[in-house]
């Protein structure tokens, strides 16, 4: 097979392969894990190893040499309507364990596929109908066409604005449901959409940058383009890979209404109703203070005589469980009667029981993180914000202060 190795062509060559044995390793690891979300990465990783091979193959001489050219020239490789969706499924394969994908979700590749058709036709009236160059008289290859070049990024934009706005409501989502939601709300989620945004701005900084260094228009020059964003895809698939946190609450929500959400559980006996919170807040029908009042004492004497906050993995649903209600109750109940979300509500717990333990001088026995776990966090990091958070002080500054 030709390909002639030279500087250009080798850089390309390096990412490409490391792009393509990510792409096996995701696999690999979403058969072991059966996380979906690892196949979704695996497929991204391969989208982006094959926009990059054109211009690889390309300075390895193959537009140049039959039979090479005309597989560049009828193999689809930039799959532009392909990566949007794919980044999008994910998001949400990685956020929620209740997603699956069904035909609403295929319909979001339907462009893709259309397009993927379109390079079919040409090449079957190409080659056994025409029986020459039609479509590709001008010896131009139509994956770099400025209207799919472009449509392509618009496609990719909107599917990173879907992707942000599924992620915010994620977090809110979280905060109403788990007491441990510092633990999984996911710096890789922000991680891989900042490198999925610089991504998608490089061909937009490299058409400006073009205008003061013309050169950056030829086909040398537009090389740099490829390269930066291989070393971006490569980012993405090394961080992805080594990412270990996964989402357990399974949840589906109304795009005509995000602020109501559907807890999903197998074990739920609970009418569609009853497993449904609202995310901004959850109110109660008027007049209602007598019930709220109820169940306020009811959840304030459970905690305190079980102490549930020290179950570092204390959720919504076990609260629910515990008073043989729904988890629409007690989301109401927090949120109206505590004015407060549910990971809040519990961490308050917690740093109140990390007060009396420095009020008895344990910090002088054991350390502050060892404090911390014993009373339910998890993490050092979530122990100092929750409590900044509750006393405006640090935990080393409030026993300075005491």
């Amino acid at each position: 097979m030709l390909f002639q190795f030279g500087f250009y062509s080798s850089l390309l060559l390096i990412t490409f392969s490391q792009g393509i044995i990510y792409t096996v390793l995701l696999f690999i690891k979403g058969l072991k894990t059966e996380n979906k979300s690892n196949y979704w990465l695996s497929f991204f990783i391969f989208l982006c190893s094959l926009f990059i091979a054109p211009w690889m193959l390309g300075f390895a001489g193959w537009y140049d040499n039959q039979p090479y050219r005309d597989i560049l020239f009828y193999t689809p490789f930039q799959h532009l309507l392909f990566i949007g969706p794919v980044i999008f499924c994910y998001t949400q394969s990685l956020l929620n364990p209740g997603f699956k994908f069904n035909k609403k979700q295929f319909l979001h590749f339907l462009p893709g596929i259309i397009y993927l058709i379109y390079s079919i036709s040409m090449w079957v009236y190409d080659k056994f109908i025409f029986g020459d160059y039609y479509f590709y008289k001008d010896g131009m290859d139509k994956d770099f066409d400025f209207w799919y070049q472009k449509l392509g990024l618009i496609s990719m934009l909107i599917y990173f604005v879907l992707s942000l706005r599924y992620y915010n409501i994620y977090k809110k989502i979280i905060v109403q449901v788990v007491s441990y939601a510092d633990s999984i709300l996911f710096k890789w989620i922000k991680t891989y959409l900042i490198a999925f945004l610089i991504m998608l701005l490089l061909p937009i900084i490299f058409d400006c940058i073009s205008y003061l260094y013309p050169k950056l228009n030829s086909y040398t020059g537009s090389w740099w383009f490829f390269l930066f964003f291989s070393f971006i895809m490569y980012y993405i698939a090394i961080t992805g890979y080594s990412n270990p946190i996964n989402s357990s609450i399974p949840f589906k929500f109304s795009k005509s209404n995000t602020n109501k959400v559907l807890l999903l559980s197998e074990n739920n006996n609970f009418t569609e109703e009853d497993s449904i919170i609202d995310i901004e807040y959850e109110t109660f029908t008027e007049n209602s203070s007598t019930e709220i009042d109820l169940w306020k004492n009811k959840i304030e004497t459970l905690i305190q005589e079980e102490s549930l906050f020290n179950n570092p993995e204390l959720t919504l649903s076990d609260l629910a469980k515990k008073l043989n209600t729904n988890v629409s109750i007690i989301s109401k109940t927090i949120n109206q009667g505590f004015q407060m979300n549910f990971n809040d509500f519990i961490n308050n717990y917690r740093i109140e029981e990390v007060k009396k333990a420095f009020d008895k001088g344990e910090h002088k026995k054991t350390t502050l993180l060892g404090i911390a776990f014993d009373c339910g966090f998890n993490s050092k990091a979530t122990f100092n914000r929750a409590f900044k958070k509750n006393t405006g002080f640090s935990p080393k500054e409030y026993l300075e202060k005491a």
